[in-house]
């Protein structure tokens, strides 16, 4: 007999701006081989590495497949399997409970980036929740700075086709290493070059990215918006200003030059440690070089200033008049495109007014006392890691510690967080449910088609949310749609509001698997025309908006107290604090991989990057064991001397999961919880620690 192998359409569900198209090769209903599709136009026949060995996830002796409840203390890892009907009946006897004693807004539900999917993502964000009337989540780690700046300054987050940076003449990568985070981009940008581009980075490290631009300039952590006030400084002053078309397409730049003027290459020069010399020639050279590309993302944002600066590099492109021409202007995110219809999306008009929200930075205080009105008594985690991924963890698990609280946690694995839960749920991967993906980093929509039936007891996102409405006797239809026909409704519901969804619907996607987003020649380009969806219709450099989110409505460079303050010199005797940014890992998405065996060995033991100016300083060799401290906690990682980073700066990759850490912690337990200036964003980067060798304890 003849086995047929059936070839199935699928996207990479995991936080990064390239979305990838993949295919699965199914063969008796088990997948035999996973990889990308040579058809798509930016995934171009080839995966990451993260995700390239797919199916060691899929098939993994570590997944989870049946709900488990604990039997022992909270995080001493003593389960017994139960049945979903128990675990189900289990969840919504305490919920009932705990509404009827407390009211819904006891119950939190904590997500993020698991999945970037609509359905197992977006529409599991709110339906379920907002008809409980549970807590709100500001689901703030990533972006939400950057979002409110650019936003607020240019209308809408518009990015151009990843292409169009063949049409440049400069690139300016700020903040950004697409070699580890997006690198489908990194073929278009060495076309570039080898087309006559320059490639400028600029990054406090020398990344793989680094490596290969023209010029690298290193500034200091947090100093972002004074070294782009220092260009701006130089291009006022020197009049290589585009002022027709400032004058016409732009609100403020008058004002904006006044602020530039408070900046002068000198000053910058003592703030950011860029020599005045090089800000000027940088300068120079964007004025002069048209198109001129400039590409951010949202790393440098994570500081308590981070808002802030993004204004100021949203601002730059206006400058020069770059903006509304191809190869020139900004690139960010392509996420703003589409905005699907909020009701057909959460249903919010038949459901209660949510409670109250709870910032997800701050996680670990809410559940302390901090949502105290009334008391976070119940947490239900899914596609997200927090123990992991969130700010200050030691604080995390002191509050999952608590007996009083009732932690579900829905996870594929026995994550760092699913070991403080009382019952764990097992939840499928990307292969096993059926999902729509819009990408941030290009501009196609595509389709997840199931490719095989669940491992064990394992059930979706949403699966599972359609289980718990019933288990918690909602009747509402909504509540129990299936994928398929939850994303016809919201694309149906949101086409005439969206004119880049014309001619897409659910049948084409479902058929075709990638779908491009429909552009006019009008529109192709982003703010073609000098056209901003903003209140003005201009570029807002001068924002009246920010002034109802406590900042000015210029763009400035705001000290970050806890960079300029040595606040834990008393820890030990050891030199002067250091800036620790925690950037991503080359094989991980923040944590997702990181207990995949092949991924692990890739990136080694958990370590941190340190000057051998600093290293000295501290009596530090390559390859020793240091601790790490800060005013929240300490790890333990395994130093790298090198002059990647600079003095003062250190760096230890996020992602490590504490438990598969030889001292159960992770760098996350030394990040700061503290709230960015917009948007309620994180300060990850606004990090002052002390490194000690544990040779010399």
């Amino acid at each position: 007999m003849t086995t047929t192998t059936d070839l199935i359409r699928g996207a990479c569900p995991h936080d990064c701006p390239d979305t990838c198209a993949t295919i699965t090769e199914v063969r008796d209903g088990r997948a035999v081989a996973f990889y990308a599709d040579r058809a798509h136009p930016y995934t171009q026949g080839w995966l990451c590495a993260k995700v390239r060995p797919y199916l060691e996830r899929v098939y993994s002796p570590d997944r989870l497949l049946h709900p488990l409840r604990r039997v022992g203390l909270k995080g001493a890892g003593q389960w017994e399997r139960i049945s979903w009907d128990e675990a189900l009946a289990t969840i919504a006897g305490r919920w009932k409970t705990l509404i009827a004693e407390h009211g819904a807004a006891a119950i939190l539900p904590y997500s993020y980036s698991g999945t970037l999917g609509l359905v197992q993502m977006r529409v599991c964000d709110e339906r379920l929740w907002s008809r409980m009337g549970a807590s709100g989540l500001d689901r703030t780690i990533c972006c939400s700075a950057s979002h409110v700046a650019v936003g607020a300054t240019l209308g809408a987050r518009h990015g151009p086709d990843p292409a169009d940076v063949l049409k440049s003449r400069l690139v300016i990568i700020w903040g950004n290493n697409p070699a580890s985070s997006g690198p489908h981009f990194m073929p278009l940008l060495r076309q570039a070059q080898k087309l006559g581009a320059y490639v400028v980075v600029v990054d406090p490290r020398r990344t793989l990215t680094a490596r290969s631009a023209d010029e690298h300039i290193q500034p200091r952590p947090a100093t972002d918006a004074a070294l782009a006030l220092g260009l701006m400084h130089v291009i006022f002053a020197e009049g290589l200003h585009d002022e027709p078309w400032l004058e016409a397409h732009s609100q403020g730049w008058r004002e904006l030059r006044g602020r530039a003027a408070q900046y002068p290459p000198e000053r910058v020069e003592q703030i950011t440690g860029v020599s005045a010399e090089t800000i000027i020639g940088l300068a120079r050279r964007y004025a002069a070089t048209k198109p001129s590309l400039l590409k951010f993302a949202d790393g440098m944002q994570r500081h308590a200033n981070g808002g802030q600066a993004v204004r100021a590099l949203c601002c730059l492109p206006a400058l020069v008049g770059q903006y509304g021409v191809p190869g020139g202007g900004l690139s960010y995110s392509t996420s703003g495109y589409i905005r699907w219809d909020a009701e057909a999306l959460g249903h919010a008009s038949a459901c209660p007014p949510t409670p109250r929200t709870v910032n997800m930075n701050r996680i670990g205080a809410a559940l302390m006392g901090e949502a105290a009105d009334p008391p976070i008594m119940s947490l239900f985690v899914y596609g997200a890691n927090p123990v992991a991924s969130a700010p200050n963890a030691g604080l995390i698990i002191q509050g999952l510690m608590r007996e009083d609280l009732f932690t579900v946690v829905h996870e594929q694995f026995m994550s760092d967080t699913a070991r403080y839960a009382d019952i764990v749920l097992p939840a499928t991967t990307q292969l096993e449910q059926s999902d729509l993906h819009t990408a941030y980093g290009q501009r196609n929509l595509q389709y997840n088609q199931q490719a095989i039936a669940p491992l064990g007891e394992c059930r979706s996102n949403w699966d599972t949310m359609r289980a718990l409405a019933a288990a918690m006797g909602y009747s509402e239809p909504w509540l129990q749609e299936s994928a398929e026909d939850a994303i016809k409704a919201i694309i149906e519901a949101s086409l005439s509001a969206n004119p880049q969804l014309q001619g897409i619907t659910f049948e084409r996607l479902r058929d075709e698997g990638t779908v491009p987003l429909h552009f006019s020649d009008d529109d192709y380009t982003p703010f073609a025309g000098g056209r901003f969806p903003t209140p003005s219709g201009k570029v807002e450099l001068l924002c009246p908006a920010m002034a109802s989110h406590g900042v000015d409505p210029l763009p400035d460079h705001i000290p970050v107290a806890e960079l300029e303050e040595d606040e834990i010199s008393a820890l030990s005797p050891q030199p002067s604090a250091l800036t620790l940014l925690s950037a991503a890992s080359h094989h991980f998405v923040s944590s997702s991989f990181a207990n995949q065996p092949s991924l692990l060995a890739r990136e080694g033991t958990p370590f941190v990057e340190i000057n051998p100016e600093d290293a000295a300083a501290r009596g530090i060799a390559d390859g020793d064991q240091v601790r790490v401290e800060s005013a929240r906690g300490w790890c333990r990682l395994r130093a790298v001397v090198t002059a990647d980073v600079p003095p003062g700066v250190a760096v230890a990759p996020k992602g490590h999961w504490a438990s598969r850490s030889p001292d159960g912690r992770n760098v996350n337990w030394t990040t700061p919880d503290t709230i960015a200036d917009l948007g309620g964003g994180s300060a990850f980067h606004s990090n002052r620690v002390q490194i000690i060798s544990e040779q010399n304890r």
